[in-house]
């Protein structure tokens, strides 16, 4: 008989104590082991004690809000995934929490069969496919920098740069097609798992934190280029564009 795999510890922080227990119990029926806190109070305490696979932080939550927490762990270094809950679902606000680094958004009142599939497709992003080992270490050098796709960070020089899930799959799925145009519908489809996700804006604020990330000009961007009327493309230097030895 095969051991059982561990449960993915999942923090959810939410005021809402009501839907803290619900989420609990069904997230507890599909295989999660949820933590739960009423506010940010305890968050670095929790991260630091149980660390747990992925955070649901609230936005509308007292004192420090989600996306203060959310830009505070970023800040620091913290990479573990963050899915964003909140009742004002408005584009700006998804767009507000994409750029302070969460992984994902969802808007109140939802489905927690919706928020199960989200989970389950960010912990995808973020953990290393059991697949063949990777070509050349999976290790790819351009210009300045090195993406290792095993460890899935950002490489220049002695300094190591973490990415999130999904600014990881977004780099690596054009580095896998430079050279080629790509739709945002293709690259939804090929990072998040849904070619109809109706935010198609999450590329953009994506490709804008890349571009902060790896560009000297993010305005005159020299890899991540805008093809206009299509989507985005990576072009490579003709030197460099190689994997790294």
């Amino acid at each position: 008989m095969l051991p059982m795999s561990p449960l993915k510890k999942i923090l959810l922080v939410d005021d809402d104590p009501e839907l803290r227990q619900l989420l609990a119990s069904y997230l507890g029926r599909h295989g999660f082991d949820t933590l739960l806190l009423p506010n940010t109070h305890q968050l670095d305490a929790y991260l630091e004690r149980y660390q747990p696979h992925l955070v649901i932080l609230d936005l509308m939550l007292p004192g420090e809000d989600g996306l203060a927490a959310c830009r505070r762990l970023r800040a620091r270094g913290e990479m573990r995934p963050v899915i964003m809950l909140t009742a004002r679902d408005e584009p700006v606000d998804r767009v507000i929490g994409l750029q302070m680094g969460a992984d994902d958004y969802l808007g109140k009142p939802f489905d927690p069969r919706e928020l199960v599939a989200r989970i389950e497709t960010v912990l995808r992003r973020a953990s290393p496919p059991l697949s063949a080992p990777l070509a050349n270490g999976g290790l790819y050098r351009f210009g300045v920098w090195t993406l290792d796709r095993a460890t899935r960070q950002l490489q220049n020089g002695d300094k190591n740069m973490a990415l999130t899930s999904g600014e990881f799959a977004l780099l690596n799925a054009l580095i896998t097609h430079a050279g080629q145009p790509m739709k945002r519908e293709r690259l939804l489809e090929l990072t998040r798992g849904d070619e109809n996700e109706t935010f198609d804006r999450a590329i953009d604020v994506q490709i804008h934190r890349l571009r902060r990330l790896i560009e000297v000009d993010p305005a005159q961007p020299r890899y991540l280029q805008t093809v206009w009327g299509v989507g985005y493309i990576f072009v490579p230097d003709a030197a460099s564009a190689v994997p790294a030895e």
